[in-house]
């Protein structure tokens, strides 16, 4: 099958530190190449991938302060190429938010749209409504609920390579928080589970700079004190030793999670998830086999006295059955099987 990964440009694909749908996208696009497929990724000029990657910017716009006064147009520029070589796939994967999905009129390949982010915000249903028949696939079922009346393929969790993480079946004593600092991430909460608990807090996070009041105001007068060390923003070879030697990661979210990746990462190195209940957390986390789905900070400093009785290896072995790569991979390949039948039985019709 010719498919083509269409990413974000703001970060690399794979992103150099943090970046969760580019990171999918890698995750996605190296799988389909494991299973022999032609694969194409549209992406930044410094992605990595073993597939054909036609480069639309040098690099991740993250990166490129100038450019991040047009994002969008970078963007339009990319959706521009695809429509003059579409007919040269079978099928087409867009992550790229809903900026595409004019684009598609004027396409006659197949296309899916995955989307990545909350549904929850009011302009979204609106812009939705002028194209509603688009194929689309979500990353949880709790993400759909805003709009249920979407064109919705199915449901695909998010997945990652097994050998990127290891298990580790000794823990030090501290608890994590791994993520991004910001306000609807509540890294607050964790601080205040951590003191609770009395259990030593690390949090290696990313203050981005829309970010960086919230970090100064809330978050840095907490730092002082017992029980919390700041490490900053980490990369994939840091993530091993930090959250494979934590007790367990702390996923205090308020906003409706449309999956989050960190926890199926902490399930590959066998550690528990204590995790608010919101969105797709009650999807992601078996409760009371790979963590713990809590409705506060008091129950989630409960649950951290319940998190050495979980066995690490069985939270390893959740992981390998429902959130890797391949079964991913698998099942957006069943996935674009359907749009291709579905588009060929359209054109038969048509030309009745």
């Amino acid at each position: 099958m010719k498919i083509a990964q269409v990413a974000p440009l703001i970060e690399s694909v794979p992103p150099k530190l943090y970046g969760g749908t580019e990171r999918v996208v890698s995750w996605i696009t190296e799988g389909l190449v494991n299973r022999g497929h032609d694969v194409t990724l549209f992406a930044s000029g410094d992605s990595t991938t073993r597939a054909k990657l036609v480069p639309i910017v040098p690099r991740g716009l993250r990166l490129e302060e100038k450019f991040l006064l047009d994002i969008v147009g970078f963007h339009f520029m990319m959706f521009e190429q695809i429509i003059q070589c579409s007919e040269q796939f079978d099928v087409l994967h867009f992550h790229s938010d809903y900026w595409h999905l004019p684009y598609l009129r004027l396409m006659q390949t197949p296309a899916l749209t995955t989307s990545h982010a909350r549904l929850d915000y009011v302009p979204l249903a609106a812009i939705y409504r002028e194209v509603p028949a688009f194929p689309i696939s979500s990353i949880s079922d709790a993400q759909r609920k805003p709009i249920p009346w979407l064109n919705w393929q199915g449901t695909v969790y998010h997945g990652l390579p097994p050998d990127l993480y290891r298990l580790n079946e000794n823990p030090q004593d501290y608890i994590l928080f791994l993520g991004r600092l910001c306000d609807e991430k509540r890294p607050d909460r964790a601080i205040e589970i951590a003191r609770q608990a009395k259990i030593p807090l690390k949090i290696a996070a990313k203050v981005d700079p829309a970010d960086r009041s919230y970090f100064q105001d809330h978050i840095e007068p907490m730092l002082k004190g017992d029980y919390v060390e700041f490490l900053g923003e980490v990369d994939d070879k840091q993530k091993q030793d930090l959250i494979g030697n934590a007790l367990a990661l702390v996923h205090p979210v308020e906003f409706p999670e449309p999956f989050g990746i960190v926890m199926i990462e902490s399930m590959a190195c066998g550690t528990p998830v204590v995790a608010f209940r919101t969105g797709s957390i009650p999807e992601v986390v078996d409760e009371g086999v790979t963590g713990f789905v809590v409705d506060d900070i008091a129950s989630a400093a409960e649950a951290l006295k319940k998190v050495q009785k979980l066995s690490r290896r069985r939270i390893r072995s959740v992981f390998e059955r429902r959130f890797t790569s391949a079964r991913m991979a698998n099942d957006y390949l069943a996935i674009y099987e359907r749009l291709i039948m579905s588009n060929k039985e359209e054109a038969l019709a048509m030309a009745k």
